[in-house]
């Protein structure tokens, strides 16, 4: 069963950074454009409006590893430790930094606070996109999910509808790589729904933008509706709009259910060899390191 977790937590992971690296060449596109440019698109090849190299990864994937980064070496979770990696990366000039996100950590530079500001605006992704490395870390423990999670969401993304979607893909990541069990996993979205029926995928409708609702929706419809992790994913990046963190946040849930079988072999070929070196030690670290936890 170990072994198990182990593999599909992994799956989840790398299949995130497949999702991400997928999903930036057709980022900001039309899915009637990237029809016109590629067909279907489902070659890692770089390219997109950040013109990456094939195989690399954008922020998604790199302020996830931040994250697990600042558990791993910190000796545990602490939310100075989380806003003083991201600080880190974004110091390294990151190919690319959303504005919620660079607002939030400039907030913590300037003036050390590890809580941005409440806002409507804060309602994107940039928060969700980067928690599943404290899924991992979490699965020995839930008890600390729900408290760490907020908080390492409010560095940048101070917003209950941001919150409560980050909160409920962890809990969908926790059973797929628990139990396999795509009904479970369809349970626990449906009581989100019912609480807000904005969020309701049955009726998606394309729109495949940063604002968490529509990640929400476009992650689910086609995770839902697909049977296999190559299908999920490639239909989410050919939706287009903010397709690399759709497309990771897809590939995660995917790569939970599926496991590592489930990866196409190009795609692991694909993939920056050192991204999937430093998940593969970080998912092992995470899965096994001792539980500290401080929140403020």
């Amino acid at each position: 069963m170990k072994n198990e977790v182990f593999e599909r937590s992994l799956a989840a992971y790398i299949c995130f950074a497949i999702g991400d690296a997928l999903g930036a060449t057709t980022e900001f596109m039309l899915p009637r454009e990237i029809k016109e440019k590629y067909g279907i698109h489902d070659k890692i090849i770089g390219g997109g409006w950040l013109h990456l190299k094939s195989g690399n990864v954008t922020d998604d994937t790199e302020m996830s590893l931040a994250l697990g980064e600042s558990i791993l070496e910190t000796g545990g979770y602490s939310v100075q430790g989380a806003a003083e990696h991201f600080a880190k990366w974004m110091k390294k000039k990151p190919v690319d930094i959303g504005s919620t996100v660079r607002r939030g950590i400039v907030n913590f530079i300037t003036k050390g606070s590890v809580v941005s500001l409440y806002s409507t605006f804060s309602a994107g992704n940039g928060a969700a996109m980067r928690n599943l490395p404290v899924v991992l870390y979490c699965l020995k423990d839930w008890k600390w999910f729900e408290e760490m999670t907020i908080s390492q969401c409010h560095i940048t993304h101070n917003n209950e509808l941001s919150d409560m979607t980050t909160l409920v893909l962890g809990e969908v990541t926790k059973v797929l790589i628990e139990t396999g069990d795509k009904k479970a996993a369809l349970e626990i979205v449906s009581e989100l729904i019912k609480k807000d029926p904005s969020f309701s995928h049955s009726k998606y409708n394309g729109e495949a933008s940063g604002y968490i609702k529509d990640t929400f929706r476009t992650v689910m419809h086609y995770f839902f509706d697909s049977d296999n992790l190559y299908e999920t994913i490639v239909r989410t990046v050919n939706q287009g709009g903010d397709a690399d963190t759709n497309g990771a946040i897809a590939g995660m849930l995917a790569g939970a259910l599926y496991g590592m079988e489930g990866i196409p072999s190009k795609w692991l070929k694909a993939l920056d060899q050192d991204v999937v070196k430093l998940i593969t030690k970080q998912t092992e670290d995470l899965l096994n390191a001792h539980m500290d936890v401080v929140l403020l």
